[in-house]
C-alpha cells in the first residue's frame, strides 16, 4: 500500500509508487483528500491512474478524509486507518496489505497498524528534492517534477481576444515568444492558435474547389457559415488548448477561446446556442483575458476577413461578454511594443499572486 494526498502529485510520489510496483505482485494506492483543498479527489485519483494505466498490478483509490492529522492521538490514528482500510477493500476486496511504503516518518507506525512490513525511502528527500507544499506554493519553480496532466489543470491560461485585425494573434505570439525567452519551466511555454481562422481557410478552399468553371472565384465574403461550424470550433479550439496545457509551460498563452467564440457565433449567426454558450462554460478555469482594442489599429484585409465594419460593435460585445462572466481581463490599448509591455506586467502581476492553493488540513 502507498498512501497520501498527493496534492498534487509529484515525482517524488511517483517514485515511491515505483518502488512499490517493482516490488510488489500488487499495489494499491490510496488518494486522501479533504473537502477544503483545492484540487478535487478525483481528479488526483485520474492523474495517478493515468500514470500507472501501463501497470496493471496498480490501482488507484480515492476517498475524501477531513479528519485532523493528529499523531498523538490514538483516536485520530484510528480514524485515519479505518479510512485507509475502506479504500483499499474497494479497490483490492479481501486483498491483506503485507508491506506499507511511504516517505513520510509516520510510516513504521501506519505499518504496524496494518500488520505490514514498514518500507521507508526518501524520508530526507534526497533523491527526489521536491514535496507538495514546495509544488502548491511554487508550481513554476517545481514544473518538472509534476506529469502532463498536473501540468494541464495548473498551467495559468492567458487569452487574447479582440475584433477583426485588431492585433490579437500578434499579441499572442510576442506574449507566448517574450515568456519562452525567459528559460527556465518558460521555455516551453505554449500558444495556441485561433481554430476559426483554421476552419475558413478550410471553408474557402472547399468552396473555390467546388466552383464550376467560369464562376466567379468565391471570396470570404461567399462562405455560409452554420452552428454546427461554431459547434465545431469550441471543440477544436478546446482539444487544442487542452493538449498544449499538458505539455507547456506555467502559463499558456491562447489566441481566442470558446467564450470568444460565442461572441463570433452571434456576429455570424445573430445569436449564441445554448450548445456553444454550455461548452463556453465547461472550459478550464482563465487565469486572464487581454482584449485587444480597435481603436487606431488599421484593418489589414488578408483574403480572410470580412467584418472591418463591425470592429466596433465587436469590441463592444466583447467587453460586455468578459464583464458578464466576471472573469478577469484588461484592455491592450497601443502600439505593438506598448501592448506587449502591458501584457507581461499583467502575467508576471499574476505569477507573482501564486496560485492560492488551500493548505491540506494540519
Amino acid at each position: 500500500m502507498v498512501i497520501g494526498k498527493f496534492y498534487p502529485p509529484h515525482s517524488g510520489h511517483h517514485f515511491l509508487i515505483r518502488a512499490a510496483a517493482d516490488a510488489c505482485q500488487r499495489v494499491t494506492v490510496v488518494v486522501m483528500a479533504s473537502r477544503q483543498e483545492s484540487l478535487p479527489l478525483a481528479d488526483r485519483v485520474a492523474w495517478i491512474a493515468e500514470r500507472w494505466s501501463g501497470d496493471p498490478h496498480v490501482v488507484v483509490a480515492g476517498i475524501a478524509d477531513d479528519l485532523e492529522m493528529d499523531y498523538a492521538s490514538e483516536t485520530a490514528w484510528a480514524g485515519h486507518v479505518a479510512l485507509m482500510r475502506r479504500a483499499v477493500e474497494s479497490a483490492e476486496p479481501a486483498a491483506p496489505v503485507d508491506a506499507v511504503f511511504s516517505s513520510e516518518p509516520y510510516g513504521t507506525e501506519l505499518a504496524r497498524r496494518f500488520g505490514a512490513a514498514p518500507v521507508l525511502l526518501d524520508v530526507g528527500r534526497d533523491t527526489f528534492a521536491v514535496s507538495g507544499t514546495k509544488v502548491r506554493a511554487d508550481p513554476a519553480a517545481y514544473w518538472d517534477e509534476i506529469e502532463p496532466p498536473v501540468r494541464a489543470a495548473l498551467a495559468r491560461r492567458v487569452v487574447v481576444l479582440g475584433a477583426e485585425s485588431t492585433g490579437t494573434t500578434t499579441l499572442s505570439r510576442d506574449l507566448a515568444a517574450a515568456l519562452r525567452a525567459r528559460g527556465g519551466p518558460h521555455a516551453s511555454t505554449g500558444w495556441v492558435p485561433e481554430y476559426g481562422r483554421e476552419l475558413t481557410v478550410a471553408k474557402l478552399a472547399v468552396a473555390r474547389g467546388r466552383a464550376a468553371p467560369g464562376d466567379p472565384v468565391p471570396t470570404v465574403f461567399d462562405l455560409e457559415w452554420t452552428d454546427a461550424d461554431f459547434e465545431r470550433v469550441v471543440r477544436r479550439q478546446t482539444e487544442a488548448e487542452d493538449r498544449a496545457a499538458r505539455h507547456g509551460g506555467p502559463v499558456l498563452v491562447c489566441d481566442t477561446d470558446a467564450l470568444a467564440t460565442t461572441v463570433w457565433q452571434e456576429r455570424y449567426r445573430g445569436r449564441t446556442t445554448a450548445a456553444v454558450r454550455d461548452a463556453a462554460r465547461a472550459i478550464a478555469p482563465r487565469a486572464l483575458y487581454l482584449l485587444t482594442d480597435d481603436g487606431g489599429v488599421p484593418f489589414a484585409d488578408d483574403g480572410l476577413r470580412d467584418g472591418e465594419h463591425l470592429r466596433p460593435w465587436m469590441t463592444g460585445r466583447l467587453r460586455e461578454v468578459l464583464a458578464e462572466a466576471g472573469v478577469p481581463w484588461r484592455e491592450m490599448r497601443g502600439d505593438r511594443h506598448e501592448r506587449l509591455r502591458r501584457a507581461l506586467a499583467e502575467v508576471d502581476a499574476l505569477l507573482a499572486r501564486g496560485w492560492g492553493l488551500a493548505d491540506p488540513l494540519g
